[in-house]
Order: structure tokens, then sequence, then C-alpha cells
């Protein structure tokens, strides 16, 4: 097959015209890095597999499109299941959409000679294009899944890359030290940074998202160990850190209880019904306002729209309302979910905005997000 006329098209689209990474782009064959991948079916409900190998030309629309393809769905590699096959859960590996892992990389500031570690091997994508701008001898690849190291390890060696890859779960340990981290995973605030920052030398930067946010963090190590830097003026959306095969079970009781319980507390709500987990703003200081908060959404085909969110500490809130309708909202726990996220959405239509993008941010060595822009300040990342 020729790849060589979809990559050259993808990287006209993903890089500038002058970009250091516009060849690079152009020079790798994605396809070979996902021969297998999963797409949601017609309705939405389950995962069908598609096959490269089976259909050339689907192959090459999909890996040369600029958007992100599913490579795991709980626990069932697309790599292991069989034509026709079906599945049922979250996704839990990707190949990052190319654009993204550019953005990720220009994030990162990666140079000549400088030691990189590609935090969330998935498909291997950004490693071939670090490793082929840079050279492989500077990069290594870390994944808590031996398969998508191994894998990716094996699809890049015939194109002649040879990066270091590592398998550990890097909210307990990171290998090695680095002069530059590029986290294509959403790292959790808190305890499970520490290993990154410790592995990250003084002088040293760091690009990542936080586990459910959508922020990209970047900022330089210190030699006092702590990072400072900012927020930046960009968005992305990232699987969180996992520690095993797949996610924890979903909070079942919280959401069973928030779908169809009655409140504590009922009322009528002041906006219509969002979904919150695509409203990346929103999604974003709501972590920072109550952290640790799940959520789910769903919309039927009379436009009954119905958001649920549900906390660790036994909180949980429905909103429901035909499409723009003021909603009925049901909340009981020791905080009031959707009041918390009204408040959020009071302050976007008051200013404007809201105070995210540009902020500052100083990571301590404990891992702890310390937020800040003119008159407001949010911490992310404390024990308990």
């Amino acid at each position: 097959m020729d790849w060589h006329g979809p990559a050259g098209r993808l990287a006209d689209k993903v890089a500038d015209p002058d970009s250091r990474w516009l060849a690079t782009v152009a020079g790798v064959p994605r396809h070979q890095l996902v021969p297998r991948w999963w797409e949601r079916d017609a309705a939405g409900s389950d995962w069908v597999l598609r096959d490269g190998f089976s259909d050339p030309e689907g192959w090459m629309r999909a890996a040369y499109s600029d958007r992100s393809l599913v490579t795991k769905v709980g626990t069932l590699y697309a790599d292991h299941a069989q034509v026709g096959d079906r599945a049922d859960g979250r996704p839990t590996s990707s190949a990052t959409m190319p654009s993204l892992v550019v953005r990720m990389l220009r994030h990162g500031r990666l140079g000549d000679g400088l030691s990189v570690l590609d935090l969330g091997t998935g498909s291997g994508g950004l490693t071939a294009y670090a490793a082929r701008r840079i050279g492989d001898q500077h990069v290594t690849s870390l994944d808590v899944d031996s398969h998508l190291t191994g894998a990716a390890g094996e699809r890049l060696a015939p194109l002649g890359i040879h990066p270091r890859f590592v398998t550990a779960d890097a909210t307990k340990e990171v290998p090695g030290a680095y002069e530059r981290i590029v986290s294509t995973v959403g790292l959790p605030a808190g305890p499970g940074l520490r290993p990154v920052l410790a592995a990250l030398v003084p002088g040293g930067r760091i690009a990542t998202t936080l586990g459910r946010t959508c922020l990209i963090v970047t900022g330089w190590k210190h030699a006092n160990g702590e990072v400072v830097g900012r927020v930046e003026d960009d968005m992305a959306g990232f699987m969180v850190t996992r520690s095993g095969d797949d996610y924890p079970p979903e909070r079942a009781e919280l959401f069973a209880a928030a779908r169809s319980a009655e409140g504590a507390d009922v009322s009528t709500g002041r906006y219509p019904v969002v979904d919150v987990a695509n409203a990346w703003e929103l999604r974003s200081m709501l972590e920072l306002t109550a952290p640790g908060v799940e959520v789910a959404y769903e919309e039927l085909d009379d436009r009954t729209r119905t958001a649920c969110l549900v906390h660790p500490d036994g909180s949980w809130a429905r909103a429901s309302a035909k499409w723009v309708d003021p909603p009925e909202v049901h909340q009981s726990g020791p905080q009031k979910l959707w009041t918390a996220l009204e408040r959020i959405r009071n302050r976007l239509n008051v200013e404007g905005s809201l105070p995210l993008r540009g902020a500052r941010v100083r990571i301590s060595p404990d891992g702890v997000c310390h937020f800040s822009r003119g008159g407001w300040s949010a911490s992310l990342g404390h024990d308990g």
C-alpha cells in the first residue's frame, strides 16, 4: 500500500508549513502502528472491531485521518479480537489523534540531545514522532501495559526506530531521569504524581494533563523540586492513568441512586442540562471545585437530557429536562454537586470566562498542584 500520499496530506493538516514536525508526521506510516481498532456501532452502544488487512481502503482512511483510534476497550485489545467481535466498556487505550500528539510535543519543547520520556505509550505514535525528530537513543516510552509497550516496540523496529520501552505504573515508579516528560494520559495530582516529578531533572520541562480535567499544564522544574509553569491556552481530553488492565468499576450504587432516587434536596435548576464530560472548561473547573467527581450523561430520542454527578463521599446529583428547559434537580449527600456546577456556570456567564487558561501553576514535590490567576486560587491533590 502506498501510504506516503495519505501521510503527507495528514502532515499538512496537523503541522504548519515551516514546522519541524511536518516531515516527521509525513515520514511515519501510522497505519502500521494501528492494524486493528474499535469503533462505536451505529447505535453508539457497543464497540465493533475494524481490521485493516480486511479493509485496506478503510484502514488508510482511518489511519491518516486526524482522529484518535481506540485500540483497547476494557480488557479486550483490538489486537487480540476476531473479526466480528464486539466489546462493551470504557476505552482503556488508543492511538492519539496526530494533531494532539504534535501539540503535546510542541508544549514539551523537545530539543536535540535532550532525554525524553513519552508517558503513555499507547500505539507508539508520539514515541515514533519524537524518535524520528531527535533520535531514538534519546527517547524512552513508558506504559503500565506490557502488551502495548511490546507491540509498539515490535511495530517500530521494522521502521528502524528503536527507543527504550519501560513497563511500569507511573503513579508508583518511573525508572530513569529525563529532561523532558510528555504525558498523553491524565496524571493524578497528589501522591500519584510524585514519581513523575522525581524523574524530571532540575531544569527539565513537563507537559501533561491532569486526571479528570482537560487542562494542559506545562512547567519547568526548579532546584527545590517544585515545578512552576502555567495552564496552556489549549485543552485535551486524555484517558486517566490506570494501574491495571482496566479502570476500577464505576460507583454503581451511587450512579444507581443518581439515576432514579428521590433526592434529599429537590429544586429547579437555573441552566439547561449539559454533558459535563464534553464541556471541557466546566469539567475542569468542577474537578478543582469538588475533586473526584464522576459524571454521566444521556440524551433520549425525545430530546430529554439527563446528567448525573457522583462523588466518593456519597454525594450525588441528577438534573433532567427536555432540551433546554429548566431541569428538575435532585441532590443528596454532603455536597450539593449540581449547585457547585451551577455556580461555575454562573461565573462563566457573568465574567465571560473561567480563570483556568493562562493560570499560574506551582506543583510541589508532593504532587499538589496550586493554581492562581488574579484573585482566584485553588489546589488539587491534597491527601484526603
